[in-house]
């Protein structure tokens, strides 16, 4: 087991990664001071692994409850949160009740902003079963829902106590959401690890088989980058933004398409090829770095190919973007390949890209 820490003074918190976690009650010590505790999780995750993590957590001999939400995409709205409300009311919840986020990045943000909301916070941890929710979404405390016209629109930051991923959670997932989480793996070599990136490359067969030892490494070296990067940014006033490279198109391709169309991961790895294209015009990349960019999340089964909404409807949806400032959108660029950085772009050049990736 590998364990990292999240540095945020006293609220900083431990990352465990490794194999067989969910069954190991020490790494759920928070749950010992609590009243009760709830577990989180959807209707396709509960039947591999909530029998087996309430066995665990009721080894502190405090009420485990479960829990069900249905499992996608688009319910991550305030209908399917309001059941979490519903329940930690009707059993009596309070501010010492822990919630427990099994499941993947839909289950993870909900959890976590209903910890935020209720009784105007209480604790949290994040068991993430998916390789994207591992790498990325389960760490640095963002939460939230979707709005129909924005993604992650409504939410709070609040940071969780422990986030434990149990690799062999991974052995379940099917290819496309193996895939989606993938997309991830490559962003943070994209923008933070040329190095990375390369042995991204030189792996990307071990990755697509879900080789344990392949899955660790990239999932220690990505949360290794997540963490640095969110402690030194926790509220996205700067560098944390860089994280969301791909992520400006990819949220207009989820919104346009309809929540749970593409996968998170799929519309980000395709936002990433524009974002590649979008960097070379502005002279920061050169063109065989996009092409090696695109053939890299091509290798991991992902799409690269954008929806053909056209310019005019790709620029309404990609206004509605946290990072969009006094009506002008920012989108992450990359200065080259293991660096990023958030900047406004002249509207010409991003229909350029649309126009060049096949978006119109």
């Amino acid at each position: 087991m590998k364990t990292l820490e999240v540095d945020f003074g006293n609220r900083s918190y431990p990352i465990y990664i490794g194999t067989d976690l969910i069954d190991q009650p020490e790494l759920f010590n928070a749950c010992e001071k609590a009243t009760s505790i709830y577990i989180v999780t959807n209707t396709t995750v509960a039947p591999l692994y909530s029998e087996r993590l309430t066995k665990t957590l009721e080894k502190f001999g405090k009420p485990v409850r479960i829990i069900g939400l249905p499992d996608g995409e688009s319910y991550k709205d305030w209908k399917n949160l309001q059941l979490i409300f519903d329940d930690l009311l009707k059993f009596g919840a309070d501010r010492q009740t822990i919630l427990v986020a099994l499941g993947g990045g839909v289950i993870g943000d909900m959890t976590g902003f209903a910890a935020a909301s209720f009784m105007r916070g209480i604790r949290f941890i994040q068991v993430p079963t998916t390789l994207l929710a591992q790498v990325d979404s389960s760490v640095g405390g963002k939460t939230g829902i979707n709005h129909p016209l924005g993604k992650n629109m409504i939410g709070a930051f609040h940071q969780p106590v422990a986030v434990i991923a149990d690799l062999k959670t991974l052995k379940t997932l099917p290819p496309r959401e193996l895939s989606a989480g993938l997309a991830e793996v490559v962003k943070h070599g994209a923008i933070a690890d040329a190095q990375f990136l390369d042995w991204i490359e030189a792996n990307a067969k071990a990755l697509l088989a879900c080789d344990t030892d392949a899955m660790g490494h990239a999932v220690l070296r990505s949360c290794e980058i997540k963490s640095a990067v969110v402690s030194a940014d926790e509220r996205e006033g700067g560098i944390r933004a860089t994280l969301n490279f791909g992520h400006t198109f990819g949220h207009a391709i989820e919104a346009g398409m309809g929540y749970g169309e593409w996968l998170h991961g799929e519309a980000v790895g395709c936002g990433m090829v524009l974002g590649a294209d979008l960097s070379y015009r502005l002279k920061r990349i050169s063109k065989a770095d996009v092409e090696r960019l695109t053939k890299i999340i091509h290798s991991m089964n992902l799409p690269i190919v954008p929806p053909k909404f056209g310019v005019k409807r790709y620029m309404e949806l990609m206004q509605v973007d946290k990072k969009t400032e006094g009506g002008q959108i920012r989108y992450v660029i990359l200065e080259k390949i293991g660096k990023a950085q958030i900047e406004s772009v002249p509207d010409a050049l991003v229909t350029e890209t649309l126009s060049a990736t096949g978006a119109s």
